[in-house]
């Protein structure tokens, strides 16, 4: 199995894929433009006609209007969306973070069902459930041939209704009926909030999605860390893996740190009457207590708005690497029988003009690709004291730290569930462990899962091995590989890896893993979050700014020439 190159596991295990619903803009049609589309629609209204009468086999209206729409949409950019009644719900709770249902996620292996996670204080928790149960069935309908989606249809529905859900247990094997009666399921976009550093004074929170109330979130955590430690040193603001959410959050948050009446973002769209400023309009929590932002690649939209404006208004230092580049605004428009459109309306700027936005979605290629803005379209900007910034990549950090890629031993362990796996063991053996925080595996646990695995397939392709593969086909397409064989052999013999070697050199990767999905059998996603910090190097470069205020100075400071 071949996996793309994977980043650390707090990006590769927590990444969360939503977008932000940001602005409001019409676009009024050309006067000229009228005739062609009212004659277009009579087209596309007779065709169906025509193939809902007389095409051989019954149609499905609804999918084939949808497919119809989606072609249409493509060609836009990824963000313009069609969202159909049976979508709403998924659609709200990306933008919201609540739905109705149990509060467990499905995870799927050999077309049988488990448990994945299991949200604290969730019915699904109340109910009993654990990660690793098989859920046989839901109601009268056995899972064996559902999917995903499917059974997460199931499990949805109105706050006090009843679900019954068949299980077998992962630690006993025991099979028994749950009756659950479903909850408003709501995810905090603040799950982890702590005092972090040597000496813990300092604040870290950290933000999965600007869904709404999260500013109040946000500042209800640093206030809980302001009275455990009256004497902060710092703050360090996660956004990493925060794909973005509502603009009016995103300004809040940043009002958190900068005082009333700064810009913190303009949008622009094609009518003069949309083109709007978002200032602070409220009272920060601190506007001088030092402040780190951590983003990386899957940082978008309102994280990426937050982020350049704190370094444009050289409130703080971004740290981690280079963010998203989600510089468009999107609005959501009635239907009409429950359906809505998402489109994008408008551009927007952090306080020094500049707009991050990295993909150029309105000059196609010829054969309808998209590409990356230029270096040479790039402008450059100036922060408030006049530091460089440049447009059109995202956000550059102040401080980069690269993360390691993921092996493809981590990335093979985790997607065929022996990490998963695993832990259920290891949580039917232990009735508790350490703090997060604090929990590690000891060599002879470790060893003892390096014996488990010994009987399990997770078999992979270094990319030497990849590469070595296409070069022997490009060769046999040319008829040089039997001139080549006998080398081709020897390089094959040379760079085949051992597997039981590869985790002794994985060890500590591996241990990560392991540790962070154990982590979470006993304190739920804070624990999983609380095991990832340990070893995170980006907040380990964040607390050494924070304590050292002359480099923390001097990074917010223009370089001399």
């Amino acid at each position: 199995m071949n996996f793309p190159r994977l980043k650390k596991a707090k990006g590769f295990l927590l990444g969360i894929a939503t977008t932000g619903v940001l602005g409001i803009c019409i676009q009024a049609a050309p006067a000229d433009s009228y005739f062609e589309i009212s004659k277009n629609m009579d087209i596309f209204t007779s065709l169906f006609k025509e193939l809902n009468t007389l095409y051989v086999d019954p149609i499905e209206p609804g999918k084939l209007i949808k497919t119809g729409i989606d072609a249409m949409l493509e060609d836009l950019d990824p963000y313009t969306n069609y969202i159909t009644e049976s979508d709403i719900e998924e659609y709200e709770f990306q933008t919201t973070g609540k739905y109705g249902g149990i509060g467990a996620t499905m995870r799927q292996r050999d077309d049988l069902t488990y448990v994945g996670d299991v949200y604290e204080f969730s019915p699904a928790q109340k109910a009993g459930l654990h990660p690793g149960d098989q859920v046989i069935a839901i109601g009268d309908q056995v899972l064996k041939g559902k999917n995903i989606d499917q059974i997460s249809l199931l499990l949805k529905g109105a706050p006090g209704t009843q679900v019954t859900l068949k299980i077998k247990d992962a630690y006993t094997g025991a099979e028994s009926q749950k009756m659950i009666t479903r909850g408003e399921i709501e995810l905090s976009s603040v799950p982890y909030f702590a005092l972090v550093g040597k000496n813990k004074d300092v604040a870290f929170v950290r933000l999965t999605q600007f869904t709404p109330g999260c500013s109040r979130l946000v500042r209800s955590a640093l206030d809980s860390l302001k009275s455990q430690q009256p004497n902060l040193k710092g703050v360090v603001l996660d956004l990493r893996n925060n794909p973005g959410g509502l603009l009016d959050e995103a300004v809040s948050v940043s009002n958190l740190f900068v005082d009333r009446g700064q810009l913190i973002v303009s949008t622009k769209g094609k009518l003069a009457e949309w083109d709007k400023e978002y200032k602070t309009n409220g009272t920060p929590w601190n506007s001088q207590i030092p402040l780190t932002v951590l983003v990386n690649g899957s940082s978008a939209s309102a994280s990426e708005i937050v982020a350049g404006s704190i370094q444009d208004l050289d409130r703080g230092i971004v740290i981690g690497e280079q963010s998203y580049g989600k510089g468009l605004v999107q609005i959501t428009r009635p239907l009409g029988y429950n359906a809505r459109v998402k489109l994008t309306t408008a551009k927007y700027y952090t306080p020094s003009g500049r707009c991050i936005q990295a993909i150029d979605y309105s000059h196609r290629n010829a054969d309808g690709s998209v590409g990356k803005v230029p270096d040479s379209l790039k402008k450059a900007y100036k922060t408030k004291t006049g530091r460089t910034v440049l447009s059109g990549g995202g956000v550059a950090p102040d401080l980069e730290v690269t993360d390691e890629n993921v092996s493809k031993l981590a990335a093979t362990l985790y997607v065929k569930n022996y990490i998963f796996d695993y832990a259920t063991q290891y949580a039917k053996a232990h009735q508790t462990i350490p703090a997060a925080g604090s929990f590690a595996l000891s060599n002879e646990e470790f060893n003892q899962f390096a014996k488990w695995l010994e009987n399990k397939d997770y078999s992979y392709k270094t990319e030497t091995e990849i590469a070595l593969d296409s070069l022997k086909q490009i060769a046999s397409r040319e008829k040089y590989f039997e001139g080549m064989k006998a080398e081709y052999t020897s390089l094959t013999s040379k760079v085949s890896h051992d597997k039981k070697q590869d985790l002794l050199k994985h060890k500590e990767e591996v241990s990560e893993f392991l540790e962070s999905e154990i982590a979470s059998r006993y304190y739920y996603m804070r624990g999983r979050i609380e095991s990832q910090l340990r070893k995170d190097q980006d907040l380990e470069k964040a607390l050494l700014v924070i304590e050292q205020p002359t480099q923390y100075q001097a990074l917010l400071q223009p370089k001399k020439k």
